[in-house]
């Protein structure tokens, strides 16, 4: 999705607007990737069916699922499941590993070249398309994650995923500050892994979900828990843009201001 809007609405607010954009050129450009959302989810709506009652997948084995760490065997309904602590828990380590993805991801471009600015000359060793490409990468990192992480959680438990997203995550934001400028590398291979966490924690949800409630109003109540998300997108970048603001503008800063 960022691959693709990001240019796409580049190019469409230079349609509408030019050179210099103005608010009429954003206004057609929010209802252009209006109308384009709506077609595509509506052909979701018309595609995607409930499977029928009594229905199972091929080679089901009841006793497997059984042994699966944390399945319930009861089935709550969605007005129940955000009355529990479990649900309310599991909306703050959503909102946590939300905010910190989209804080790496909303600043991704300028925050590479600013890593690696020399601060005598106020250049940056990383150009502006090197920093798209980056920006690029990260979203193959979101992507990959949501299947590499989600899938690994089938085996080793929801719980011990999420422990590794938090965990390893912590460290990996401390190594970020403290040696991220030492080398590019280094610096691109741990926002990628950071990266990957954040779309495995949104990709692992839902099972985590039927683990914890059963599967009776599983869409309903991970629509109540997508709030956590919506709430870490209005956060993520008010945190990291503040605290920026604050040093500078991003794009002009150096690693030391992050």
């Amino acid at each position: 999705g960022a691959m693709v809007a990001a240019p796409l609405s580049r190019e469409l607010l230079s349609f509408y607007g030019g050179a210099e954009p103005d608010g009429d050129a954003v206004m057609k450009l929010f209802l252009t990737l209006g109308v384009a959302y709506f077609v595509v989810m509506m052909l979701g709506v018309f595609t995607v069916r409930v499977p029928a009652p009594g229905w199972k997948p091929p080679h089901f084995d009841p006793a497997k699922v059984a042994a699966k760490p944390l399945v319930t065997t009861g089935h709550v309904s969605a007005g129940n499941a955000i009355k529990t602590p479990q649900f309310w828990l599991l909306w703050t380590v959503l909102l946590c590993n939300v905010t910190a993805g989209i804080g790496i991801l909303e600043q991704a471009g300028p925050m590479i070249q600013d890593f690696f600015r020399d601060a005598a000359t106020n250049t940056s060793t990383v150009n502006a398309t090197v920093a798209a490409g980056f920006v690029g990468v990260l979203s193959v990192a979101n992507m990959a994650g949501r299947i590499l992480w989600s899938s690994t959680s089938d085996y080793i438990g929801r719980k011990p995923t999420y422990i590794m997203y938090l965990g390893v995550g912590l460290v990996l934001y401390l190594a970020l500050a403290l040696a991220g400028a030492s080398a590019t590398v280094l610096f691109v291979l741990i926002c990628v892994v950071i990266l990957s966490y954040y779309g495995g924690g949104f990709a692992t949800v839902p099972a985590y979900l039927r683990d914890l409630f059963g599967t009776y109003q599983v869409g309903a109540i991970h629509g109540r828990l997508l709030t956590a998300w919506s709430t870490a997108g209005v956060l993520g970048p008010l945190i990291v843009n503040g605290v920026l603001d604050a040093q500078g503008t991003p794009g002009e800063l150096v690693a030391s201001d992050y």
